[in-house]
């Protein structure tokens, strides 16, 4: 069994960020993975990039200044300027299938890297989680249950296009209430007693002596204050990504691995907790953020 700390972990390159017991590298999230020792990562929560199409280097590039392409720019109800948001519904067959195929390749090397009975905590959206479960359960990984995260979003709702005066009545989906955070594990060895003793994974951590983590969890969009220090298209709130984060390591014990780190929220939410963490981010604009993002972020009162 390897030591549950960040110096057993491959070092042939340096991180780019580093705060407490955070560290973030600048690479491909495979390439990253492909490097790695087996049983090495003892938890993974990450918010993976969904849209293909919004997170090319062109439609990215195209929402950094101001235009979003691809990229839906929700309606203001209230005079106050929306942060655009991926549209899921822009993608086709072919993108749905490749996506489930990004998802069990990525699984698939995923499973290699983790421990035994490691959880393993996906942000997802209700149009696409069922797809993503698929792959993930193809790859090697038993199906756990969803985390729902309670959040008024401004994903449906709307009236047909064009024909909202004439069915005014009609809504085409309805409006979102909730994220599900698909939850899956890698096998255990043994008993769940026997995974604890020997890789301190198998289970999640209670709240409290008399309250286990449950699988409901009331949130809400992420604050102004966080989105200026972390400007990043999908920022997940400190608020929820803590609890969640807290949860995937049982005993407190071992390494929680975000592979698609964006500017590093939950490195931030990992240090906040008190865990190890490790981050991978393609993407410079990101890096750039979080390299004074993770510590404001973790040091924030919620």
């Amino acid at each position: 069994m390897r030591n549950l700390d960040l110096a057993n972990e491959d070092t042939r390159h340096d991180p780019a960020v580093m705060y407490g017991k955070s560290k973030l590298y600048e690479a491909d999230g495979f390439d990253w993975l492909a490097s790695q020792p087996d049983n090495s990562i003892h938890a993974v929560v990450t918010d993976p990039p969904y849209g293909f199409v919004e997170y090319s280097v062109k439609e990215q590039g195209k929402l950094r200044k101001g235009h979003g392409g691809i990229w839906r720019i929700p309606p203001s109800f209230d005079g106050h300027q929306r942060s655009p948001v991926p549209r899921f519904t822009v993608l086709a067959p072919k993108d749905l299938e490749r996506m489930q195929d990004f998802f069990y390749q990525w699984g698939r090397e995923l499973l290699r890297v983790v421990v035994p009975g490691a959880h393993v905590m996906v942000a997802s959206n209700p149009l696409v989680c069922y797809r993503v479960v698929d792959a993930l359960a193809r790859s090697g990984f038993e199906p756990r249950g969803n985390i729902t995260r309670l959040v008024m979003t401004l994903r449906g709702g709307d009236r047909p296009k064009n024909a909202h005066e004439e069915f005014s009545e009609v809504i085409v989906m309805p409006r979102s209430m909730w994220e599900p955070w698909i939850l899956v594990r890698k096998p255990l060895e043994g008993r769940v007693q026997d995974n604890l003793r020997k890789w301190k994974t198998g289970g999640l951590r209670r709240i409290s002596e008399d309250r286990p983590f449950g699988d409901v969890i009331q949130s809400h969009p992420t604050r102004t204050a966080e989105r200026k220090i972390a400007p990043h298209p999908s920022l997940k709130p400190q608020s929820f990504l803590r609890q969640v984060v807290r949860a995937v390591l049982p005993l407190g014990q071992g390494i929680v691995l975000d592979p698609f780190a964006g500017s590093g929220a939950t490195l931030a939410a990992a240090e906040a907790v008190g865990y190890s963490s490790i981050g991978v981010e393609n993407d410079p604009f990101s890096i750039a953020i979080a390299r004074t993002a993770i510590a404001r972020r973790s040091w924030l009162k919620i």
